[in-house]
């Protein structure tokens, strides 16, 4: 099935992208009724509804290593500790 937004994409990860799209969508949904253009500010307004649901409410993505971070390896010859 076709998905607007892929939340699987390691793009949407970190908390911050997330919340960027989500203020984007709504200050260019108030851009558009400002400027007398209701119909885009429709657009925008569910635009921004959809990704705050899928970016914010309900976000549950597949691989859950967002916060799982791989332990460095130490160089082979550094044993002096």
């Amino acid at each position: 099935m076709f998905k607007f937004i892929d939340v699987d994409h390691p793009f949407y990860r970190p908390l911050w992208i997330r919340v960027l799209i989500v203020l984007f969508c709504a200050g260019w949904t108030g851009v558009e009724f400002y400027n007398g253009a209701t119909t885009w500010g429709f657009i925008f307004l569910a635009v921004g509804a959809y990704a705050a649901c899928a970016l914010l409410i309900f976000y549950n993505p597949k691989d859950k290593t967002e916060d799982v971070v791989a332990p460095e390896e130490k160089p082979a010859g550094d044993d002096a500790a």
